[in-house]
């Protein structure tokens, strides 16, 4: 069975980015992008992570260009961006295709057989085992009680 620690992505600086690190890790994947009416969630997202990190939380941004070219930057002014506005210290990848043709296969393993990707800032929530656990809405924040107390149970469920 492929979990999400089977996957490599490629980090924002360009160097590999092996999921199996994550082993053992609770973790938020969001489809990410700086020019998008959602974007403000980044603070929230950077928030969650600094909260629940010492727990065992990892946030990771995936930017993304395939909603209405709302990420339309280079990898550098992406984390520039992200850096500057919001502080952003989680884990960025370079940009990711979600849906279509070169969708990655970490969200074609991520989505499984449900619906593509709405817009961007959906989430995914995977346990410590590396298996998904919850896929929310774009326009749940960070901030929704729903989306803490799951990731708040997932967490429990690790320790």
């Amino acid at each position: 069975m492929t979990t999400l620690h089977d996957f490599t992505l490629t980090a924002i600086d360009g160097s590999a980015m092996p999921l199996d690190q994550l082993r053992g890790k609770t973790v938020l994947l969001v489809n990410v992008a700086s020019e998008c009416g959602l974007t403000p969630q980044y603070q929230g997202l950077e928030n969650l992570y600094r909260e629940f990190a010492d727990q065992g939380l990892v946030v990771v941004g995936l930017p993304c260009n395939q909603f209405g070219g709302q990420e339309p930057g280079t990898e550098a002014e992406i984390a520039a961006f992200c850096q500057s506005r919001f502080d952003v210290t989680f884990p960025m990848t370079g940009k990711i295709e979600v849906n279509g043709a070169g969708r990655h296969p970490l969200y074609q393993w991520l989505i499984g057989d449900g619906d593509d990707i709405r817009w961007n800032f959906e989430k995914f929530l995977v346990d410590s085992h590396g298996r998904v656990v919850e896929r929310f809405d774009p326009r749940t924040t960070p901030e929704d009680p729903a989306l803490r107390e799951k990731l708040t149970a997932t967490l429990a469920a690790a320790s």
